[in-house]
């Protein structure tokens, strides 16, 4: 009986893998949702957008992308983290995942074990930027005017947790101010009020600030990049006013824990080709974003990194969600 068993494994082994590697083959059979935890407009929707289409050219299927905005996130990762693990629910990872590993006390999953890296996407730096109605013209002058004003002057951000939120907070502690932040759904709920003067700060990102500060609607002071960018190269970098301030925001794709490998496999082939696409790469380019290109294990070792920086900066700057 033993015997019979042990001829008939071999067979049974290769059967297992060769319906895993057919149905690899056959993805997407349908159309792919690529889960945005922020509103449209942002930089997390722009880029997923852009992504999206890519892969429904190259892989000849939809994919199609769905906004699930809020808690910073965890809405959409908690959906992802608990769909079907068959490659058809995406989540577009962002730098908020890291941060919230730390920022939030009690979440219905964990996100370093329930999302599994596929591939990066990009690494974009923000425009601090604040209204036109703000009598000031340089980061020094706007520190100045917090301390006359204390607790007198708002920042914006695209939601509690984010990862321009924490920037914010990074940039209050270090300057020693106090301003008073101010969450929207996504940052360009809060372009209006920015722009009317209702709130006065945000970091912003550039793919969808970059033709508000060109055409003066927002008034930019510096980058957070350490170094001058070329789609703002007037602008300074906030660590020549600000000294140790630096902040940036990263991109990727994660799907739920148990997704069979060669699914895995073929999404990070196709982003990662993507990546490497000149079309794509201008795009990228035009939008001062870097393009993240990961295997799946270098994007796992990335992220962990990030969870710890960002989580560091959590806890140097003392905020927790309620």
């Amino acid at each position: 009986m033993h015997r019979l068993v042990l001829c008939f494994l071999p067979g049974l082994v290769g059967l297992i893998l060769n319906v895993s590697t057919a149905a690899a083959l056959d993805y997407p059979a349908r159309p792919v949702r690529l889960v945005v935890g922020f509103a449209a407009g942002g930089p997390t929707d722009i880029l997923a957008r852009l992504m999206g289409q890519w892969l429904s050219q190259r892989l000849n299927q939809q994919f199609i992308v769905e906004n699930r905005p809020g808690a910073g996130s965890n809405t959409a990762t908690e959906l992802v983290a608990k769909a079907p693990a068959d490659g058809y629910t995406v989540l577009v990872i962002t730098t908020s995942n890291a941060i919230n590993t730390k920022f939030y006390r009690n979440l219905s999953f964990n996100f370093m074990q329930d999302i599994v890296p596929v591939a990066g996407l990009g690494r974009i730096s923000y425009v601090m930027a604040v209204s036109p109605t703000l009598p000031v013209k340089s980061v020094a002058e706007f520190i100045a005017y917090c301390r006359a004003n204390p607790g007198q002057v708002n920042f914006a951000s695209g939601g509690v947790g984010g990862s321009n939120h924490i920037a914010g907070e990074m940039f209050k502690a270090l300057a020693g101010i106090d301003i008073v932040h101010v969450p929207y759904r996504g940052n360009s709920a809060a372009y209006p009020d920015l722009i009317s003067g209702r709130t006065q700060l945000i970091f912003a990102d550039l793919a969808s600030a970059l033709a508000l500060v060109r055409s003066g609607s927002l008034k930019g002071l510096a980058v957070t990049a350490p170094k001058r960018l070329d789609a703002l190269p007037e602008l300074p970098p906030v660590a020549e006013t600000v000294r140790g301030y630096e902040a940036s925001a990263w991109y990727g794709f994660g799907v739920p824990r148990n997704t069979p490998p060669d699914v895995i496999d073929v999404l990070n082939r196709e982003i990662n080709a993507g990546l490497d696409d000149p079309t794509v790469r201008q795009r990228l380019r035009e939008m001062e974003t870097e393009p993240l290109i990961f295997g799946p294990a270098a994007f796992q070792a990335f992220m962990q990194s990030e969870a710890k920086r960002w989580g560091d900066a959590v806890e140097a700057v003392g905020v927790k969600a309620d």
